[in-house]
């Protein structure tokens, strides 16, 4: 997590944008971390900002996320921003779904009519990815499977892309998908001191396209929070 954070700052640095952090120690209390946010929210300087996930098992992370000015939600995870994904209004974009999807634009990756299976329904990736498919714009058909999934073979070998966002090394295997399909990994484990994903070597030699892991979402990830950044800021200045 924190050389992600150096990366973004990094990013940031690149593109002219004026970055600052923010950080609390391990045991930061409740009230502690509340008054941080709030001090973002009240803040004229500070225009986007995000709270960098996983926060200490201590603390709620959905009451943390809901402390954020929704103005300022770069991570497009605050919950006002979330209904209005759910409702098809215009609303900052969760930054790794948002960079999927435009991950299989820029490739040429047909989603209208798409049978699309994302495994995995965590709240930054997995559940938003479907509301932002199943959008008019894409127009894809979503089938949302996760670690309880009973028959996960008879979802993912029809699937034109598979979205593996679950978290568990390995998991999707060349006998769970179909040939030529596209294959997206998300998922982030460490195994002996690697980082590793949710796809197992054996897809390469089937699937038409896959994104590596790491090196693949992740950078997209970075460049849509970038773009959430400016958005939020031309907002805030009424652009």
């Amino acid at each position: 997590s924190q050389n992600y954070v150096r990366m973004k700052h990094r990013d940031c640095e690149q593109v002219g944008i004026a970055s600052i952090q923010v950080e609390l120690p391990g045991d930061t209390t409740a009230a502690q971390l509340e008054d941080a946010i709030r001090g973002l929210n009240e803040d004229p300087a500070c225009t986007g900002y995000i709270v960098q996930l996983p926060i200490p098992r201590h603390l709620d992370e959905n009451w943390a996320l809901s402390l954020i000015d929704p103005a300022k939600d770069a991570d497009g995870l605050h919950p006002i921003n979330l209904g209005r994904l759910v409702l098809n209004e215009p609303a900052t974009l969760p930054c790794t779904p948002r960079g999927i999807v435009e991950l299989l634009r820029r490739h040429g990756v047909e989603l209208n009519g798409a049978e699309v299976v994302v495994v995995g329904r965590g709240i930054t990736v997995g559940r938003p990815l479907g509301l932002i498919l199943t959008r008019r714009s894409e127009n894809a058909t979503v089938t949302l499977c996760h670690t309880g999934t009973r028959d996960l073979a008879a979802h993912t070998r029809r699937a034109d892309v598979v979205v593996a966002a679950a978290g568990v090394p390995g998991m999707i295997t060349a006998d769970l998908i179909r040939e030529g399909a596209v294959l997206v990994d998300v998922g982030v484990s460490r195994v002996e001191g690697k980082t590793v994903g949710d796809l197992a070597p054996d897809v390469w030699d089937k699937a038409a396209w896959v994104t590596p892991n790491p090196g693949g979402v992740g950078p997209m990830t970075r460049a849509m929070l970038l773009s959430n950044v400016v958005d939020r800021a031309e907002a805030l200045h009424g652009r």
